[in-house]
């Protein structure tokens, strides 16, 4: 199968294996991204990995003199208000959400100040 014959039903034969974020306070940015609905895969020192939706793994490298900044990656969640409302009411502080063209997003800093981005989704069903 070539992306010149691929039907828009069909899944495209390549995806995103790993994408990584460096964090300071590795413990407290773990179990922020657990909380926001992440699998752990794996646990060491120095990393962990946490698997998302498709089977797209995050690796969290534990640097504790990691600078924080905006993360090279996005979320999607289903229900961005209900995201938002439950990174709320557990004590992290998320943007107001912005309507945008296409999706709407608010943003989060993590525990090691990394800034991320959540979207909603415009697609809706299995993928």
């Amino acid at each position: 199968m070539t992306p010149n014959n691929l039907q828009s039903e069909e899944r495209p034969p390549i995806w995103i294996g790993h994408v990584s974020i460096n964090v300071s306070d590795f413990k407290k940015s773990l179990d922020f991204f657990l909380f926001v609905g992440m699998r752990k895969v794996a646990e060491f020192q120095e990393l962990a990995v946490l698997e998302l939706r498709g089977g797209t793994h995050l690796v969290l490298r534990n640097k504790p003199e990691a600078e924080p900044g905006q993360a090279s990656f996005d979320l999607m969640v289903d229900d961005l208000k209900a995201q938002q409302v439950a990174l709320q009411e557990a004590g992290y502080a998320p943007s107001e959400i912005r309507e945008g063209r296409i999706h709407s997003v608010f943003d989060v800093s993590e525990p090691s100040g990394n800034i991320i981005s959540f979207y909603d989704s415009h697609v809706v069903g299995p993928v």
